[in-house]
């Protein structure tokens, strides 16, 4: 069964559905720069991936969730010196995603999700942001992918920090888009150690500053359809597990 998405209802018939106990999962990434063998949608495919990983987990559980359209514009000011990048400010995604919960809200939506793939510190403090900021209004889980315990799932370049257009994201593009993936380039690309969350931490605020000079962090080459079907099943579990966990 095929993932339902809130845009593809008419007006008439969410007007008219139960919503007592049904979730909206927002996916949420970026466009940004992503090595030049991945497209500047990854964050956003992933997310989409997320979710529909994440809504079919939920309907085993028996848990009925639609997905809203994606959120792709954020922070991405570490992707900005590269060309398609386009970063707004943190708080304009915090209102934004207020803005969304509470017009989901007045319409009978009071349980809402976030898929996010985009890993930016600033784009992650703002989700927080406003998770707190409707917090008394609506119910909206947020599981941080960035922190135990649900880091802890994902694989080792992922742990790493090494980690971006690499074998943790490419695998997962293979698996969803690969008409979208570079593959021969991708496979020409020499690993790049660096550790992206070390030089955030060491107050570095741009890929080519952490020593990501073409976008991209981690093995490109060693990334496989296989690694990212078998990483989008932890992440839909994860959103899963979230969801319950609030419940």
């Amino acid at each position: 069964m095929s993932a339902e998405r809130l845009a593809d209802f008419s007006w008439e018939a969410l007007r008219d559905l139960d919503k007592s106990a049904l979730w909206v999962i927002l996916p949420v990434g970026a466009t940004e720069a992503h090595g030049p063998h991945l497209p500047l949608s990854t964050d956003v495919i992933i997310a989409e991936a997320m979710a529909e990983a994440g809504a079919a987990a939920l309907a085993r559980l028996g848990v009925r969730a639609l997905i809203a359209p994606a959120l792709a514009y954020t922070s991405a000011g570490y992707a900005a010196g590269f060309s398609g990048t386009v970063s707004v400010r943190p708080e304009t995604v915090t209102a934004l995603i207020v803005d969304i919960a509470r017009a989901l809200t007045g319409h009978g939506f009071a349980r809402m999700v976030l898929a996010n793939a985009h890993l930016e510190p600033g784009h992650i403090a703002s989700l927080h942001a406003a998770v707190r900021a409707v917090a008394a209004e609506v119910e909206v889980v947020f599981p941080d992918v960035t922190q135990k315990p649900w880091a802890l799932r994902l694989t080792d370049e992922f742990k790493s920090g090494a980690c971006h257009a690499g074998q943790y994201e490419g695998s997962i593009v293979l698996a969803a888009r690969p008409d979208l993936v570079n593959q021969p380039l991708a496979q020409s690309l020499p690993d790049n150690p660096a550790s992206l969350s070390r030089a955030i931490r060491e107050g570095k605020t741009s890929f080519e500053a952490a020593g990501g000079a073409r976008a991209y962090f981690g093995s490109p080459a060693r990334a496989s359809a296989e690694e990212g079907h078998a990483t989008l099943a932890v992440l839909g579990q994860i959103l899963a597990d979230a969801v319950v966990g609030a419940g």
